[in-house]
């Protein structure tokens, strides 16, 4: 996917979208100001790049996701109420290819105040099919700590009189990710090497910072449906490999993952791979830290480690 983002195969813009930006072609570009209480209005474009603002911003900003939660990020249709309320914001926060429809909006708009979440975790434009982008840099907590750094700089353009603030932030949560970030490498040290088998393969980043192998049951696009050919390629890796444990995503549920578990004689995980808004639970915070210890513990269980 340019970033999931376009899954290589994603290219529908909504008629609701171009309805909307054909009615607003003709008004101003300039976002509207901080509010009257001296807050900005922030628009972030999906969960893991709110999370982000609101720790950063603190109580200087408002911020709205473009996505409600438990939404699908990659099928974003937005309202003209939407689209109007994105060119209106003092500060946008997106990830360039992952939303086309976001993409189209954001271009509509004032790019003083637009933050590219790509640029500040250092991740390039992916091309067509093999070469497509993995977009879930975020599954790496220092490429998300560095955007952080990212969104405090483009914040304090818009409210230089807070700026010492935003900077403080960024660093306090670039300390609580780096020791995310090391809970996970001393987590997993034992598990370098293990196949990490995914419904789809969008934990590539993770694995990467953390020495694992991913084999995902489809590609970067989990609307391809997976060949014989390549299930029977994957059961292949499971049984040399000797994997315990396909994981599949909480938002998609287990289907073909299943499937294919109980045909293979494994066992099924859920990991997270946080693009949504994590739903609340009653007896404990569901936020992106939390989400990743969750995640670091299904790893833990479910991975053949040494």
């Amino acid at each position: 996917m340019t970033p999931r983002a376009h899954h290589p195969h994603r290219t529908r813009t909504t008629a609701v979208l171009t309805a909307a930006l054909v009615g607003l072609a003709a008004s101003a570009c300039a976002p509207a100001g901080a509010e009257d209480d001296g807050t900005l209005d922030v628009v972030a474009s999906f969960y893991p790049l709110q999370y982000v603002v609101e720790q950063v911003g603190g109580a200087h900003v408002e911020v709205a996701s473009l996505v409600p939660p438990g939404g699908e990020p990659h099928d974003l249709e937005i309202s003209p109420n939407k689209v109007q309320e994105l060119r209106d914001a003092d500060l946008v926060v997106y990830l360039s290819g992952l939303q086309p429809a976001a993409d189209e909006a954001v271009a509509t708009r004032d790019q003083e105040h637009v933050v590219d979440a790509a640029e500040g975790a250092g991740i390039k434009p992916g091309g067509e099919g093999s070469d497509a982008r993995d977009p879930h840099f975020w599954l790496d907590p220092t490429l998300l700590a560095a955007v952080g750094t990212q969104v405090a700089d483009a914040l304090a353009g818009a409210d230089p009189e807070h700026a010492d603030d935003y900077a403080a932030a960024a660093d306090r949560l670039g300390g609580e990710l780096a020791t995310l970030d090391t809970e996970l490498a001393d987590g997993l040290a034992a598990c370098a090497g293990a196949t990490l088998v995914t419904s789809h393969e969008a934990f590539g980043y993770l694995a990467d910072r953390y020495g694992l192998v991913q084999v995902g049951i489809t590609g970067l696009d989990p609307e391809v449906e997976p060949s014989p050919a390549r299930l029977r390629d994957v059961g292949d890796v499971v049984a040399t490999a000797e994997v315990r444990t396909l994981f599949f995503e909480r938002s998609a549920g287990p289907g073909l993952a299943s499937a294919l578990a109980e045909e293979l004689g494994v066992g099924t995980a859920v990991l997270d791979p946080l693009e949504t808004q994590p739903p609340a639970q009653a007896d404990e915070a569901r936020d992106y830290p939390a989400v990743m210890r969750s995640n670091l513990a299904a790893l833990r269980s479910g991975l053949t480690c040494g």
